[in-house]
């Protein structure tokens, strides 16, 4: 284990530690980080731990294998014994390797120690923080972990993500100087200086070296490291000149008193004449601000970094834009030329109908499937930044749902607008406002759809399925398939509640109100009123405007699902996350003397 704030990358020689302690290494581009607290000790004491085999197993996975519930928890030997009589001390500054075979615990110490562990239970032990056992609250202030694999955006640069985390991690009251001067120290220590401008990429998008993205999502935990007593206040004349000699003073006093020891920086053990030193040490007390680390980012300066972050890594994805906006336009132009009349001649009414239904259901389906595809590539990073109090579920989801609003408008756009006048519908102005907001609408009801099934449900297979069935359930109960009236109880509710249901019967009243249609007979033409089709199509039950107002309704309870969901899976995350590797960094206390700061620095 080791403190955040004294991250070296390499071997430091004795003789010039403290000249490479107060100043940035140019010719090795680092920085080391001095510690601000007293030393801190994990404890676990006579720990046995068991895990149940059969629990690690998902209950879609025994579904798949014809298990019943009922046969889900009748095996007796599912309990394994993972940990036993484990005994073990780590003071901050030490670096504990755990070393060991396949399956022998190694994740599961630490996942108990980050209290993460679901899959088990402690059934002796204690596990304690500076003697305090330990809880999640303890562990969010004072821990955090590098996991093994990298969660990160891949079309933010390298100095955007670590800026990104800087601004909801770091104290509110940090000015701009202070912050990006953090985010200058992690990158010049994690020698990420060359590629700081870099897209950080992934296996389709090239950007930084394997070697360096593990080193970014290390930085990111370095960079909330709570290293304030140090810091300099560059908010006015007086607070700079006052923390920066408080600096100067902190750093001869560290000089003048572990000159003459031996690894100074590191050792830990006992010195034969430390109670010498230490009575000469004056016992001149720093009192920090409890509530400084409490005062995070704010609801609405959370909101507005993840909506910041959401558009600028989607609109830099112009591969995956590129192909959404060919799609749009290829399906625009494939209907709109089928159902295209030379000539100017009106389509038949049987035509109009097949028209209207295609332009409300096509292209819906579609939006489902990139919506989960892109939600459950984004569900790792979102619970790992969840987990680590990054932000909260309510700024995510609403700079979720705005972010993506400038996509899907632009996405109805391309589909809705050509395929209306290349089809010669009406064409008054007015028709094609109440037609595109329809085509708007319905869309967006099948894109909070799939938001809310890819929270509801652990993976990507699974959550196809299911958006796939809703999907087909409401296309086959919009009114087209079958006609409202001949369907039966069942099928008639599911038609109550579907977006495809009532964006057909809108566009059906947008298209053939007020207007007259010939039907011929032989020798013998008939004019039609359009109120008349829409009567003998049974979709006269509710006006025009009502169409308008449940759709917004379905979304607003697909949006209401969807954000429920989401604080409910962020507890089941540890499930269906995968192995971890952590981190654990000790500081956030509120009182530091003079001699404490000496003992850490032996």
């Amino acid at each position: 284990m080791r403190t955040s704030d004294s991250a070296a990358l390499a071997p430091v020689q004795t003789g010039h530690l403290h000249d490479r302690m107060f100043c940035a290494l140019e010719e090795e581009s680092s920085l080391y980080f001095t510690y601000s607290g007293r030393p801190n000790i994990i404890q676990i004491r006579d720990l046995s731990y068991e895990v149940n085999s059969a629990a690690q197993i998902h209950w879609f996975e025994k579904l798949s294998e014809l298990q019943m519930p009922w046969e889900w928890n009748s095996s007796s030997d599912g309990q394994i014994i993972a940990i036993k009589n484990l005994n073990l001390v780590v003071r901050s500054g030490q670096m504990l390797a755990i070393i060991g075979s396949s399956g022998c615990g190694k994740t599961s110490l630490l996942d108990i120690i980050t209290c993460r562990d679901e899959g088990g239970r402690i059934k002796s032990g204690k596990i304690l923080i500076n003697g305090a056992p330990v809880n999640r609250q303890l562990v969010k202030k004072c821990i955090a972990h590098v996991r093994q694999d990298d969660r990160l955006l891949p079309f933010l640069t390298v100095r955007e993500t670590l800026a990104f985390v800087a601004k909801l991690r770091l104290p509110r009251d940090f000015s701009e100087e202070q912050r990006n001067k953090r985010i200058e120290d992690v990158i010049a220590e994690l020698r990420l200086r060359q590629c700081a401008n870099t897209k950080v990429g992934n296996y389709l998008t090239r950007g930084v070296s394997g070697g360096e993205r593990r080193r970014v999502s290390i930085g990111v935990q370095l960079l909330w490291n709570p290293v304030d007593l140090t810091s300099i206040d560059w908010r006015s004349k007086e607070q700079e000149q006052l923390t920066q000699d408080k600096a100067n003073r902190f750093a001869a006093i560290f000089r003048e008193k572990v000159k003459d020891t031996d690894d100074y920086m590191w050792n830990t053990s006992p010195s034969t004449n430390s109670t010498k030193r230490d009575s000469q040490i004056p016992e001149e007390i720093i009192h920090m601000k409890s509530e400084t680390m409490d005062r995070l980012a704010g609801s609405f300066r959370q909101f507005s970094v993840l909506l910041n972050r959401q558009i600028s890594n989607d609109f830099r994805d112009l591969p995956t834009l590129s192909v959404h906006g060919l799609e749009a336009l290829l399906m625009s132009l494939l209907i709109g030329y089928l159902y295209y009349n030379e000539g100017g001649k009106k389509l038949s009414i049987q035509d109009t109908v097949a028209l209207l239904y295609m332009i409300g259901a096509l292209t819906p389906f579609a939006v489902v499937l990139d919506v989960i595809a892109k939600c459950h590539s984004e569900r790792a990073m979102l619970y790992h930044e969840l987990e680590d109090g990054m932000y909260s579920v309510t700024s995510y989801f609403f700079a979720k749902l705005l972010g993506e609003l400038p996509e899907h408008c632009a996405f109805v756009v391309i589909y809705g607008v050509p395929i209306y006048w290349i089809a010669a519908l009406r064409p008054e102005a007015s028709p094609f406002v109440l037609n595109f907001l329809l085509v708007w609408l319905g869309v967006y009801c099948s894109r909070v759809m799939a938001l809310w099934v890819s929270a509801l449900l652990p993976t990507l297979q699974l959550s196809f399925l299911v958006g796939n069935i809703f999907f087909t359930i409401f296309y086959l109960t919009g009114g087209f398939v079958i006609s409202i009236k001949n369907m039966w109880t069942v099928a008639s509710l599911c038609s109550k509640v579907s977006f495809l249901r009532w964006g057909f019967q809108g566009l059906i009243w947008v298209q053939f109100t007020e207007q007259i249609y010939p039907i011929t007979f032989g020798n013998l033409t008939i004019p039609i009123k359009g109120t008349t089709i829409i009567e003998s199509m049974d979709m006269d039950s509710q006006p025009l405007y009502m169409c308008y107002i449940i759709l917004i309704a379905i979304c607003i309870g697909f949006l209401a699902l969807y954000y429920v969901s989401l604080r409910k899976s962020t507890c089941l995350q540890a499930s269906y996350l995968e192995g971890s590797l952590y981190l654990p960094i000790f500081a956030h206390f509120q009182k530091v003397t003079i001699q404490q700061l000496y003992e850490m620095g032996r």
